[in-house]
C-alpha cells in the first residue's frame, strides 16, 4: 500500500464478496408471495378437489373464491391411509409461484388413499393457475374501466382546454433574444417588442455603449447571464453588472445557471435595487414542483424547456404559480461548450487573433451539408452549437405569457416580420423551420 499510511489510521472497506453474493442472492429468486388459504376435500366417492380464497391485504386478491376439481376418485386404502400431513406437504410445494398457503385445512375420510399421489401436485398446480387466471382477469377488468374513464375524462379535459384556449388572451407579450448584437442595425426601428435580453458579454464591451443606451432606455430590458460559469466568472459579474446596472436602466437578469441566484441576492443587497429573474429553459423545469421551488427563490418568470411535447408543455401552462415563456422562433443551442472551437482551428494559440470578434460566420458541417452556427464567447472562452434549423411554433396554441424570438444573424426587417408573425399566433413554414419536439412525445 502507498501513501502516508500511519497505525491507528481508519480503512474503508468498499467491497465484500460475501455481501455482494449474499445481496444478489436475495434478488435472483422472487421472494414476496401472496398469501392464500386451501381448503382440500377428500371423501369417499367425490371427486378430489380443492377451494382457494385471499388470506393477503392485496385489494387484487381481495373478491378471490376459485374451486377446482379433479377426475380422481379416492379409494380405499389396503395398507397405509393418506394422512393430513401428506396432503398439507404436496400442496405446500408452491416456491416457484407467487403464491404461498398460509393455512390448508383438510376434510379427509378415514382409511383413503389416491391411486397416484402425484394428483395432489396436479391438483395444487391447477388451483395455482386457476389464481393466476383470476388475478389476469382483474386486471385486464380494471384497465377496462380506467381506459374508458380515461377517455371520458380527457374529452372533458380537451373540452376544457379548448375553451380556456379560446377565452385566454392569445396576445403574449413578446420578449426578443439578441444572441449577436450587429455596430450596423439601427436597433430604434425594432417594433412591438415588451422585453429585450441582452447577453452580459456585450456589456465588458464600451464599442456597445450607444446600442446598449437606445436599447435600455426604449425596451425593458434584461441582463442574459450564460449558461456556464467558469473561475473568473464571478469577478466578471461584479465588475461588470455593478457598473451597468447603475449606466443602463436595467429590469432583470435571465438566469441559466442556479448559481447566479447567489450572487444576484448579493447584488440586490449591495445596491439596494430589486430585479425581476427569469430561469433559462436551461434550469430544466419539467413539473409544477419545479416551479414552485423556483417562486420560492424569487423567481418570476420562467422559460419552459424546448425539449417539451405539446402534452407537457400545456400542462405546465395550466400552473399559475409563475408567468410562463416559451421560445416560439430561433435556433436553440444543443451544446455549450467549455472550450474554444476556433482556438484549435484557426489556430489561435499561443496568440489569439480575436477572429470570434470579426463579421466572420463560423458553422460546422454535417455529412448531409446541414450547417450548425458556432458562436464563441471570447470573455470567458466557451462556444455554443446551435441547431441548424429554426425552431417555429404557433403561440396560439398555447395559454403563455410571453413569447420569444431568440435572434442570431436576422437583421431589423426580418425580425420585424418574425414579431408581426408571432403577435398573429402563427409559425413560419419551410423546410428551413422545424416545430421541435412538439409533436414527439417524450
Amino acid at each position: 500500500m502507498k501513501g502516508n499510511i500511519n497505525l491507528g489510521d481508519k480503512i474503508y472497506k468498499l467491497s465484500s464478496k460475501s455481501l455482494i453474493l449474499s445481496a444478489k442472492e436475495s434478488y435472483r429468486n422472487e421472494n414476496k408471495k401472496v398469501l392464500l388459504n386451501g381448503k382440500v376435500t377428500i371423501k369417499k366417492g367425490q371427486p378430489l378437489s380443492i377451494v382457494v380464497k385471499n388470506a393477503s391485504n392485496l385489494k387484487l386478491y381481495k373478491s378471490l373464491n376459485t374451486n377446482c376439481q379433479l377426475d380422481c376418485m379416492p379409494i380405499e386404502a389396503k395398507n397405509k391411509p393418506l394422512d393430513k400431513e401428506t396432503v398439507i406437504r404436496q400442496l405446500s410445494k408452491t416456491s416457484s409461484t407467487p403464491y404461498q398457503f398460509k393455512k390448508i385445512d383438510i376434510d379427509l375420510d378415514d382409511h383413503l388413499f389416491l391411486p397416484k399421489l402425484s394428483k395432489l401436485n396436479e391438483l395444487r398446480r391447477t388451483a395455482l393457475e386457476n389464481v393466476e387466471n383470476y388475478a389476469i382477469n382483474e386486471i385486464h377488468r380494471k384497465l377496462k374501466a380506467d381506459t374508458n374513464v380515461n377517455a371520458e375524462t380527457n374529452k372533458k379535459s380537451n373540452s376544457i382546454e379548448k375553451n380556456n384556449i379560446q377565452t385566454k388572451n392569445h396576445s403574449p407579450k413578446i420578449s426578443l433574444l439578441l444572441n449577436i448584437i450587429n455596430s450596423k442595425f439601427n436597433y430604434t426601428k425594432l417594433d412591438s417588442v415588451d422585453d429585450i435580453y441582452i447577453p452580459l458579454k456585450y456589456f465588458t464591451d464600451r464599442k456597445y455603449e450607444n446600442i446598449l443606451k437606445t436599447l435600455t432606455e426604449r425596451f425593458t430590458t434584461y441582463i442574459y447571464l450564460p449558461t456556464i460559469k467558469k473561475i473568473n466568472y464571478r469577478n466578471l459579474f461584479y465588475n461588470n453588472v455593478e457598473s451597468s446596472i447603475n449606466k443602463y436602466q436595467i429590469k432583470g437578469f435571465v438566469i441559466s445557471n442556479i448559481g447566479n441566484i447567489q450572487l444576484l441576492s448579493n447584488l440586490t443587497c449591495n445596491s439596494k435595487k430589486s430585479f425581476k429573474i427569469v430561469a433559462n429553459y436551461t434550469l430544466n423545469v419539467f413539473n409544477a414542483n419545479t416551479i414552485l421551488e423556483l417562486k420560492k427563490l424569487g423567481i418570476s418568470r420562467f422559460s419552459i424547456s424546448p425539449e417539451l411535447d405539446k402534452t407537457a408543455i400545456l400542462n405546465l401552462c395550466d400552473t399559475n404559480y409563475l408567468q410562463k415563456e416559451l421560445i416560439v422562433y430561433g435556433k436553440i443551442p444543443l451544446l455549450n461548450m467549455n472550450y474554444c472551437l476556433l482556438g484549435k482551428t484557426d489556430e489561435c494559440y499561443p496568440e489569439c487573433k480575436q477572429l470570434c470578434k470579426t463579421n466572420h460566420t463560423y458553422y460546422l458541417k454535417d455529412r448531409l451539408n446541414m450547417k450548425f452556427k458556432i458562436l464563441p464567447d471570447n470573455i470567458q472562452t466557451v462556444t455554443t452549437v446551435f441547431n441548424s434549423k429554426t425552431t417555429s411554433i404557433a403561440p396560439k396554441d398555447f395559454p403563455i405569457d410571453f413569447a420569444r424570438i431568440d435572434i442570431l444573424d436576422e437583421d431589423i426587417s426580418q425580425i420585424n416580420k418574425i414579431i408581426q408573425t408571432v403577435k398573429e399566433g402563427k409559425r413560419l413554414e419551410g423546410k428551413e423551420y422545424t416545430n421541435g419536439n412538439l409533436n414527439r412525445e417524450i
